[in-house]
């Protein structure tokens, strides 16, 4: 697949080769750091209640404490994929990883609400700039096979991190305190500072490529963050409320201004076509579903232990461990199945196995029926979050890797909002504001329909073929 000839980097490649082993030490570093990301999506859940009491925050402040992470992580996803292809992945990667650090010791120290709810803000920032970054410096340092299993090991990454994020946030409320929750990504984050730019491939020197088109990223990155607070707040407050409908429709009219923007950009921020290839279309479908069927599942399976079976927030998260143990097989299993199985199979494989999963919790008569069932699906979206990553980045080129990691990342963030809201809403319909037993087996039984559903449009959107077919190409 050719580069678009908007690209102001086209003639850019910016890693170069590096022996086998470096890549892989390289991959390791990546990942650690989007495992920090990623478990700060869940690892505060479980701090809550001792962050309110400590710092006396008032109710309608809480769920800022969430929610500001999340809308500044992927309301700039985008921003921050076009970023590292305009300005260089590395530059980005570290820019970030400066911000998340200091925003983090921040947060740690936040003597109260604004504070507290800044360093989020900035924590999101950071992680905006990070992630599509590193996971454009995975793409561009791997092909063929060993790309396939780079992105296993990275799609595993985010499917396991939000289950064990409960597990080390009761861990550390528990044991040091709520604000180690935060503190702990300062010494990570210095390790990774010290060790990147060492492992890093070594650059050539980078092109500008014109003006950021600052209209593009002010409309996307508004339009994303109205969408996920307006899907966040359809999970607490109801579909219905002016609360949620005033952000979504926000969301819509800016995603419409933002594709007119674009049409006339000199140096668009995402260029159109990118947004309506099969691949990135495919892919995004897949990471949509999958996220929302983990999160949303998550949520929902951590309600039922802790609130109608007693179990603490330590019991919640070890009991959510085979979760994440099933996440890990079926990424590991869907990476090395991609380079010999067919995609669509694939997918639509991946994808009926977490129907099934989804199905047997719903059925399920106690806690550890429930959680089996969740292991078992939480094994097909592992599979599905691999063929997701790999179809979005499949024959990309460097120029384009930044953006399509973006559009990826974003609809990991719009996955696990629209997951939570449509799952927790449906759990909730026949008791008002209420969860019961009867209302999450009924929304484990429209997630597991919804995923049988998107185990056809899988077959059917995502491109033929395997990974191991695909040629090299020269990435340096």
């Amino acid at each position: 697949m050719s580069a678009t000839s908007s690209s102001p980097v086209s003639s850019h490649r910016e890693h170069a080769r590096s022996p086998q082993p470096h890549r892989w030490w390289l991959l390791g570093l990546l990942s650690a750091a989007q495992f920090m990301l990623v478990l700060d999506v869940t690892v505060v859940n479980v701090a809550l209640p001792d962050i309110t009491a400590d710092l006396t925050l008032h109710q309608n402040v809480v769920p800022w404490v969430l929610t500001a992470y999340t809308v500044t992580f992927g309301g700039l996803l985008l921003l921050g994929g076009r970023a590292a292809d305009m300005f260089g992945a590395r530059r980005m990667l570290l820019s970030g990883l400066v911000i998340f650090v200091v925003a983090s010791l921040l947060t740690g120290l936040a003597p109260g609400a604004t504070t507290l709810l800044a360093g989020r803000a900035a924590q999101g920032i950071g992680a905006a700039l990070m992630s599509p970054a590193a996971l454009s410096v995975v793409t561009t340092s791997f092909d063929g096979k060993d790309r396939t299993r780079a992105l296993g090991v990275w799609a595993a990454i985010g499917g396991a991190g939000s289950a064990l994020g409960v597990l080390l946030g009761g861990l550390l409320t528990s044991g040091p305190g709520w604000r180690w929750v935060f503190f702990i990504n300062v010494p990570t984050g210095l390790v990774l500072l010290a060790l990147l730019p060492l492992a890093l491939p070594a650059l050539r020197r980078h092109r500008a490529g014109g003006a950021v088109d600052t209209a593009g990223a002010i409309t996307v990155t508004v339009a994303t963050g109205a969408a996920i607070y307006g899907l966040i707040n359809a999970g607490t407050h109801g579909w219905l409320a002016v609360s949620t409908l005033t952000p979504l429709a926000t969301a819509v009219l800016l995603y419409a201004v933002f594709v007119a923007v674009e049409r006339v950009a000199t140096t668009p921020l995402m260029p159109l076509p990118v947004l309506t290839r099969r691949p990135v279309v495919a892919g995004a479908l897949l990471m949509l579903v999958a996220t929302g069927l983990l999160v949303g599942a998550f949520f929902l399976g951590s309600f039922y232990l802790q609130r109608l079976h007693g179990y603490s927030a330590a019991g919640t998260g070890l009991a959510f461990l085979p979760i994440a143990l099933g996440t890990l097989i079926g990424a590991h299993s869907g990476s090395r199945a991609a380079t010999s199985v067919d995609r669509r199979v694939l997918a639509a494989a991946s994808l009926a196995i977490s129907a099934t999963g989804c199905g047997a919790a719903a059925a399920a008569g106690g806690p550890v029926l429930l959680v089996v069932g969740l292991s078992v699906a939480a094994v097909g979206v592992g599979g599905a979050l691999v063929t997701a990553v790999n179809a979005a980045l499949s024959a990309v080129t460097p120029n384009e890797a930044g953006a399509r990691s973006g559009i990826v990342n974003t609809f990991h963030e719009l996955g696990g909002a629209l997951g939570v809201a449509v799952l927790s809403t449906i759990a909730a319909g026949d008791v008002a504001g209420e969860l019961t037993a009867a209302g999450i087996a009924r929304a484990l039984t429209v997630g597991a329909v919804a995923a049988g559903i998107a185990a056809l449009l899988g077959a059917l959107l995502v491109p033929a073929g395997v990974a191991s077919a695909e040629t090299p190409r020269p990435i340096h």
